[in-house]
């Protein structure tokens, strides 16, 4: 997925190329595994010539809010509420990131009224 982001639309063989430099994959597992996020919804593809180009669906930001989504909703009992007080609990957050969290929010509710 980093590729696709990083790189925009993009072929098999260019995904490839990319994640070869860091790690000994076949080209036909990544062919694999782009298929299998296609089909998760993750990616889209259109066809030039014979290439599939796989495009990102959403951007990088949504894809972790809704993976963040689902793990609220499976350990959390949906409650976003239990995830950050757990991760401040279990110091997952730096004092700095707890400030801007608690800026960003505060800009937001402004932003209702």
């Amino acid at each position: 997925m980093r590729v696709v982001w990083t790189s925009g639309p993009c072929s098999v063989e260019a995904v490839h190329d990319v994640v070869s430099r860091t790690r000994d994959v076949k080209e036909t597992t990544v062919r694999t595994l782009l298929r299998r996020l296609e089909q998760k919804g993750y990616l889209g593809h259109a066809i030039e010539g014979r290439a599939y180009i796989y495009h990102a669906v959403d951007p990088s930001r949504s894809l972790a809010a809704r993976a963040v989504r689902q793990i609220i909703d499976r350990l959390c009992h949906g409650s976003v509420e239990e995830l950050v007080s757990g991760m401040v609990d279990a110091k997952v957050l730096t004092t700095s990131e707890l400030k801007r969290l608690e800026e960003f929010v505060r800009s937001r509710r402004q932003g209702e009224k």
